[in-house]
């Protein structure tokens, strides 16, 4: 990954993070009820940006892009969408992040950090994966 692209996966993600969370507190009270159409175009925008970064590669359906908007998703649709690309933004940020070791008092110290052109950059600091290959 680039620089600019890291960028844009960390707005993209973070932007998905807040939707899912936004959306799974509605889907706990009513998950039957449809999303407004107000929401919904947000989530759309969203999920555009999302599969842009993802590309064919990372993308969670291929014969899915956004939500119709003359048939509203209900909230519990749009919950498991949004999970369903989030966990692929992780993968994608777990094959593109390295980390290095230090031994802090007998206890190993992994820093995390993402590769841009294939080479971990101490510059650009990240979590560590949830699932580590």
């Amino acid at each position: 990954m680039t620089e600019k692209q890291i960028d844009i996966f960390e707005k993209v993600q973070t932007q998905l993070e807040g939707m899912y969370n936004e959306i799974s507190i509605l889907s706990k009270k009513s998950q039957n009820d449809g999303v407004s159409l107000f929401k919904l175009k947000f989530i759309n925008k969203i999920l555009v940006d999302s599969n842009l970064v993802l590309n064919e590669n990372y993308k969670p359906f291929d014969d899915f892009a956004v939500f119709d908007e003359n048939s509203i998703p209900t909230n519990s649709d749009v919950v498991m969408i949004l999970m369903q690309y989030l966990n692929c933004f992780e993968k994608l940020r777990t094959d593109n992040v390295g980390s290095d070791g230090y031994w802090n008092r007998e206890k190993l110290e992994l820093s995390w950090y993402w590769k841009i052109d294939g080479k971990i950059s101490k510059n650009h600091k990240t979590k560590e994966p949830k699932k580590i290959k």
